[in-house]
């Protein structure tokens, strides 16, 4: 015992005497966690659209008056004919064209429907498609209000009406940061104490300490022990720091039950320390571990859903993506702190992550030797 007190003061001075290590462990997250929810947005806005209106008529400028009111789109201009549009979409000026064909309002009186040209620029993907579905939401809605106006009689409208109400439960306001906030939380303490675990072991080795350490009658589990209960402790110094900016600068107010966040990152941070430790295992300098251990995190947060849902991967991701720890941090973080779960809740993802712990701990104790250090 006495000696694994001696190992945890060594490791509380290293980090402390580094400036560095202090930049990463407090600095870096805080700043991260400030600025990153802004701008991880996946809500598309300020689409820019082009139109091009041969009709002149009510109802073409009625659309258009719905499209150019939508808070999701930024006109672009309007032109005479579709070929100056298409330059538009060509030269990134516009993201999609709405045509208005002549004879519009003409043909949707005469013949009760109308054609509309759409042409949109795919070149980025999800910008084009969300553009596109949008003015389709608007265009649906304006030939839902030109029906019932044609419809409407004194005492009868053979237009059937069907209305959908809907609340949010668990994000009243639809605020996209209340979704990012926690995935970008559980991202900060798996780099933290991921990058920094897999470091520690490989700068013994490069500055000659683990030497005298090998020669020393401490056992293995201490070794790893004292690398790993000084990070543990500050990934809940990390959290709570993060809980703090979370509430303060975006407003998620934690439950009552925030305890169960801190028993399952208790969990969680012993095994993606036991994960960095095992990395450093197997590198000789502090540059190979942190390309290993970013080749890995660059996976794990990819493949978290933190960014795609997991349902919406393909087969063999969404595998892999079950293997991965980060997965069930990124779910449990959103679950309290979203939806106010209880122990009860994440028993599934508690007891796989605490297997993780299990796991590649000791197999970090297992693969260290201190005869080939």
């Amino acid at each position: 015992m006495t000696t694994f007190i001696f190992i945890l003061k060594k490791e509380f001075r290293q980090i402390f005497r580094d400036p560095a290590i202090i930049r990463i462990i407090f600095i870096m997250p805080m700043m991260q966690l400030i600025i990153l929810p802004f701008a991880a947005d996946y809500e598309v806005k300020n689409i820019n659209i082009g139109i091009v209106d041969h009709d002149h008529s009510d109802y073409s400028r009625e659309l258009i008056s719905k499209i150019e009111n939508s808070t999701y789109f930024r006109l672009t201009g309007y032109t005479n004919t579709f070929k100056e549009g298409l330059k538009w979409v060509e030269d990134e000026k516009a993201d999609l064209i709405v045509e208005i064909p002549n004879r519009f309002e003409a043909e949707l009186i005469k013949e009760s429907k109308a054609d509309l040209l759409l042409a949109v620029n795919a070149v980025n993907g999800t910008r084009g498609n969300l553009g596109a579905a949008y003015t389709l939401g608007i265009i649906q809605q304006f030939n839902q209000n030109i029906r019932a106006k044609w419809f409407q009689m004194p005492d009868f409208n053979p237009e059937p009406i069907i209305d959908v109400t809907y609340s949010s439960l668990y994000n009243p306001l639809s605020n996209y940061q209340f979704f990012m906030v926690p995935g970008i939380l559980a991202v900060l303490l798996t780099m933290v104490g991921g990058f920094l675990s897999a470091l520690n072991i490989v700068k013994e080795k490069e500055i000659g300490t683990i030497e005298q350490l090998n020669v020393s009658p401490i056992k293995k589990y201490q070794f790893i022990g004292g690398k790993v209960v000084p990070f543990w402790l500050l990934g809940f110094v990390i959290l709570t720091i993060g809980l703090i900016i979370s509430f303060i600068v975006h407003g998620i107010v934690p439950g009552s039950n925030i305890g169960v966040l801190y028993l399952f990152t208790a969990i969680y941070m012993l095994a993606i320390l036991g994960f960095g430790l095992l990395l450093s295992n197997f590198t000789n300098t502090q540059q190979q571990a942190m390309m290993v251990a970013f080749f890995f995190m660059l996976i794990f947060i990819l493949l978290s859903g933190l960014y795609t849902p997991i349902e919406s991967m393909p087969g063999w991701a969404q595998k892999v993506a079950a293997l991965n720890p980060v997965t069930y941090m990124v779910e449990v973080m959103r679950m309290v702190l979203m939806k106010g779960a209880i122990l009860r809740d994440i028993l599934p993802q508690l007891k796989i992550i605490t297997l993780y712990g299990v796991v590649l701990n000791l197999l970090a104790i297992y693969t260290y030797s201190k005869q080939n250090s």
